[in-house]
């Protein structure tokens, strides 16, 4: 069918469709993670913490995902698990099992681990840090700083105690910081292209 035959409210549509195709490939992250953003966008205070907020940060998680590469041996097998972990926030670890439900991350199929309080994290690959006090997250992030484990938070608290990366809300939006000091340390490679689309990236840790 020919565009100019379509009504004019239904050519916009493919033009878009036309215009992304011919995108370069490059963008295809800053874009994926444009439209986290756009889903992010503002809404009544009463909403902030509740399942929208959870939601998108579960996307953003699993997103990650596939933009990291953790150091060789981490992966038993070419298949194995890619496991993310949650400690501090259970709401969002079943909301992050329904998000990842079916996908993978470079041929490792998504796994999600609910952690207690005070339960070693184990060999995992991604652990996201919620509600915890100063001296449990003392002593977490200490524990794992030489483990290839990305660590994330939503808090300045555990950003500045070693967290890589750090969701924000910066214009009503969740952003994420990345700390490139204790990502070294855990000898884990941020992808260039994750890195364009973070809110700051800080060369040494966030302190």
């Amino acid at each position: 069918m020919q565009l100019a035959s379509l009504p004019r409210l239904l050519r916009l549509p493919l033009v878009l469709a036309r215009f992304v195709r011919r995108l370069a490939p490059q963008l295809a992250v800053p874009l994926m993670f444009l439209l986290l953003l756009l889903q992010a966008a503002p809404r009544p205070a009463a909403a902030q913490d509740n399942s929208l907020e959870r939601q998108v940060k579960a996307a953003y998680l699993v997103k990650f995902a596939g933009f990291v590469e953790w150091p060789e041996g981490s992966f038993v097998r070419p298949d194995s698990p890619l496991l993310i972990g949650v400690m501090g926030a259970d709401a969002l670890a079943d909301q992050l099992e329904r998000s990842a439900a079916g996908h993978s991350a470079n041929g490792h199929p998504l796994q999600i681990k609910k952690l207690r309080k005070g339960e070693p994290p184990g060999h995992l690959h991604i652990l996201f840090i919620g509600a915890l006090d100063r001296a449990s997250l003392q002593e977490l992030l200490a524990a794992i700083r030489s483990q290839p484990m990305l660590t994330v938070s939503d808090s300045e608290e555990a950003h500045a105690l070693g967290s890589i990366i750090n969701f924000v809300l910066a214009d009503e939006r969740l952003r994420f910081d990345v700390a490139l000091k204790p990502a070294a340390a855990a000898r884990i490679r941020i992808s260039a292209r994750m890195l364009s689309a973070a809110y700051r990236v800080v060369p040494g840790g966030a302190t």
